[in-house]
């Protein structure tokens, strides 16, 4: 599937669009099959630190929720920022609120409740302005951000939910490269902002390859005083850092840290500019 939209966006940086909304019927079909699918003991098992499988799935139904309220339906009363918290502890805080409330809930009945408003967050997406302005970006470092941006997140962010559910169960990474590749593509778009207090001479060019049927090659370049995907790669970028697939995706979502994706990578060229392109965070962390 192309999932990149002709054209270049306002914000140039950032590198073609990504079409994420074709893929959320399909990823959202995917959690129902591995949400039916789970044994009665699997709902109670270490999903991430604190949070069962049970919990990550209350998560996500918060996150639907969240988008039709406020996107769609114009709702404009949920909870507020607390004096003087940031983005990262407001959100963290309304998760775990959100959780919480949601422990008397059995499986059975938030699997079905996903399934109705997961089909509805779907079809939300599929009508959507890519071009639009919408939620900000934190790890791209755009706000408001493109709404090509911004859906591609929450894609991103269901297809790595469904991941951790599955690992917690016994299962490995959904190997499917047509949603992968997209998510993979994603992340990528946090190298201009990840780099931006990395000092390197105008022209220089930092290259993440991730080797895989998903995989790809994302050329970032020092463009004065900020980092632009814009740029076409050149034979011989300044440095290569080369990733396999499940490395790339864990490291993006803080799976496992630097220092862990450095000792897998290879790197070619200036190894300051590879460790500093490997610090990549694509999720708010």
């Amino acid at each position: 599937m192309d999932a990149q939209l002709n054209g270049m966006p306002d914000h140039p940086w950032l590198g073609t669009p990504v079409d994420a909304r074709p893929l959320f019927a399909p990823e959202q079909a995917a959690l129902m099959a591995t949400l039916r699918g789970l044994a009665p003991a699997d709902w109670g098992r270490q999903a991430v630190p604190g949070w069962t499988v049970r919990d990550l799935a209350a998560h996500l139904l918060g996150d639907f929720h969240g988008r039709l309220a406020r996107d769609r339906d114009g709702h404009r009363e949920g909870p507020v920022f607390a004096p003087g918290e940031t983005l990262e502890t407001f959100i963290h805080r309304i998760n775990q609120e959100w959780v919480a409330a949601h422990r008397r809930v059995s499986p059975a009945a938030l699997t079905d409740t996903l399934d109705l408003i997961g089909g509805q967050v779907a079809r939300f997406f599929e009508t959507t302005d890519p071009l639009s302005p919408s939620l900000g970006v934190s790890w791209a470092g755009v706000d408001p951000a493109p709404m090509w941006l911004d859906s591609a997140r929450d894609l991103t962010e269901f297809w790595t939910h469904r991941q951790q559910i599955r690992h917690a169960t016994g299962q490995d990474t959904d190997p499917d490269p047509s949603i992968l590749s997209v998510v993979l593509d994603t992340f990528m778009r946090a190298l201009p902002h990840t780099l931006r207090e990395t000092t390197a001479p105008a022209g220089a060019q930092v290259r993440v390859r991730i080797n895989g049927p998903a995989g790809g090659s994302w050329t970032v370049t020092a463009a004065g005083d900020h980092w632009s995907l814009a740029e076409p790669g050149t034979e011989r970028p300044t440095a290569l850092v080369a990733l396999d697939t499940e490395t790339a995706w864990r490291l993006c979502t803080r799976g496992i840290q630097p220092d862990a994706a450095l000792a897998r990578a290879h790197i070619d060229g200036d190894r300051h500019l590879a460790e500093a392109a490997c610090q990549i965070v694509s999720i708010v962390y």
